[in-house]
């Protein structure tokens, strides 16, 4: 018999708005904070964007509240652990009792794995996922008292409110998980003056990203009601609002939409987490060739709904009418699955992203290697592809021939 149990989490404070990044040290103060350390990486300091939050603390006074008593920045692509583990030794040098995560989603899930690894009183965050995945769920998951605050600087993983750390393990060159219903931050600022200076480009592919989250969960097996309206909503905010970004980023309106859809498409994903075939492609090829993961989604993303409909067939109505895409009463559901990937192409060009990896130069040779990485990734559990499948999807955006 088929299970009705699902379960729905969203343990994260929100407060949005232009400036809301003001109300850090109040929140901190709250959260019993002495201690602060800020987290972001070297691209965002050279953007003033790091500058921008810890000169809050400054405006605050150096009274009682919450000081920020050090920054760590060398936080690189794809959060990998040897970034985590050096920051949890900093922290420890420091002497820091809280985390204020600033960036994006490899800034967002490094900062998960310090926190999780200052809890456990690890000193490598590998030890915690020698298999690849650590699954672990409310009650036996308890509560993580490190005040945590995550500021996105992109639209794109909604890193801030899940309950997913996706790190990456150079030894085994492999995107690992930790899921824990405490990892998430206590309180996430979607500050939209933050997202501005982001690229055409990275606006683009950290929008496909949440795009991606939304639509794996509207199709997902287990999806319920309370995921359904967290997707096509954010589903309906990015088709309106990625172009918009994209070709205006000083647009706070059309930022501030998309840093709401990025945080609902991942809360989607998370709880309705099964069939997630286009992540399973990405994160095998992010790991392998270095692609940023909002890229290789954005890229996998209509060619795994082509080359596997019936997961997409039995929402496709809903699908079609969030992304504005006009299907007529004659149409079957194919027809209609057929002008959603058209919608999602027509976007993909609009906003200026490829449509396969050709300036990553795959070799026929490096594809194969692809196939057993796919298989074995964490995300294939689910909903394992067949080696044929996998192949025939790599073809598609590894042009033939790339020597």
């Amino acid at each position: 018999m088929k299970t009705t149990l699902s379960q729905f989490m969203l343990r994260t404070g929100i407060y949005s708005g232009s400036n809301s990044r003001a109300m850090v040290p109040s929140l901190f103060a709250g959260l019993g904070a002495k201690r602060v350390l800020l987290l972001s990486d070297r691209g965002l300091e050279q953007a003033g964007v790091v500058e921008k939050v810890a000169s809050i603390f400054d405006l605050t006074g150096h009274g009682s509240g919450p000081q920020l008593v050090g920054m760590y920045l060398d936080i690189k692509q794809d959060a990998e652990s040897r970034c985590i583990n050096d920051a949890v030794r900093y922290a420890r040098e420091i002497g820091a009792d809280s985390l204020l995560a600033v960036g994006g989603g490899s800034v967002l899930d490094t900062v998960k794995g310090v926190k999780y690894a200052l809890h456990k009183g690890l000193a490598d965050i590998k030890e915690a996922i020698p298999g690849g995945l650590l699954y672990e769920s409310f009650p036996k998951a308890n509560y993580i008292p490190i005040p945590h605050i995550a500021i996105p600087t992109t639209a794109g993983t909604g890193s801030e409110v899940s309950p997913i750390a996706v790190i990456f393990n150079e030894d085994i060159q492999m995107k690992t998980n930790i899921i824990n219903p405490f990892i998430s931050a206590d309180m996430a600022i979607l500050d939209p003056d933050l997202t501005v200076g982001l690229p055409p480009l990275i606006t683009a592919f950290t929008g496909f990203d949440a795009l991606t989250h939304a639509i794996e969960a509207l199709a997902s097996p287990t999806a319920t009601g309370l995921t359904d309206a967290y997707a096509l909503h954010a589903i309906r905010l990015i088709e309106k609002n990625l172009p918009v970004a994209v070709a205006d980023g000083w647009n706070l309106d059309a930022r501030m939409d998309l840093l709401q859809a990025s945080l609902m498409g991942i809360t989607a994903f998370s709880f309705a987490l099964n069939a997630i075939p286009v992540h399973n492609m990405a994160h095998a090829y992010g790991a392998l060739f270095r692609i940023p993961h909002g890229l290789a989604n954005a890229i996998f993303l209509p060619v795994v709904m082509e080359m596997v409909p019936d997961l997409y067939l039995p929402k496709v109505a809903e699908l079609a009418q969030a992304l504005n895409v006009d299907v007529e009463a004659e149409d079957t559901p194919q027809e209609a699955l057929t002008k959603v990937v058209e919608k999602i192409r027509l976007l993909q060009h609009k906003v200026g992203l490829p449509a396969d990896f050709k300036q990553y130069n795959i070799s026929e040779e490096a594809l194969q290697t692809a196939i057993p990485a796919v298989m074995k990734d964490p995300a294939a559990l689910s909903f394992p592809m067949p080696a044929e499948l996998i192949a025939a999807i790599g073809q598609k955006v590894c042009p033939v021939g790339v020597k």
